[in-house]
């Protein structure tokens, strides 16, 4: 255990096990937190077991997505770690971008 918690350490740029464990705390309540978030906006728009794949997945880019990364970084501000997870909002983010748009050389 002590190895992981070193690794996420240094990974993350932080220097004590409590951050690690409030991040890893942030990222549990946003996962728990955005599950709600689906389940009620798609029962709100009837979707279900019968509805296309392809609606339920515009759906999901639409309204859970944008929830997920909201959530996250208000647990991060609720939390203390706002600095953290902003930065690591904007990785993710440019790593999402990079997989749509290639930069010109």
């Amino acid at each position: 255990m002590g190895e992981f918690i070193e690794k996420m350490k240094e990974r993350w740029g932080v220097e004590t096990l409590g951050s690690v464990l409030i991040i890893l705390v942030i990222f549990s309540i946003t996962g728990i937190s955005v599950l709600f978030v689906r389940s009620a906006a798609f029962s709100w728009l009837g979707i279900d077991g019968e509805t296309p794949l392809w609606i339920e997945i515009v759906a999901w880019i639409i309204i859970v997505f944008p929830a997920y990364q909201l959530l996250f970084l208000f647990y991060g501000f609720i939390l203390g770690q706002f600095e953290f997870v902003w930065n690591f909002e904007k990785k993710s983010l440019l790593r999402i971008k990079s997989l749509f748009i290639r930069e010109k050389s």
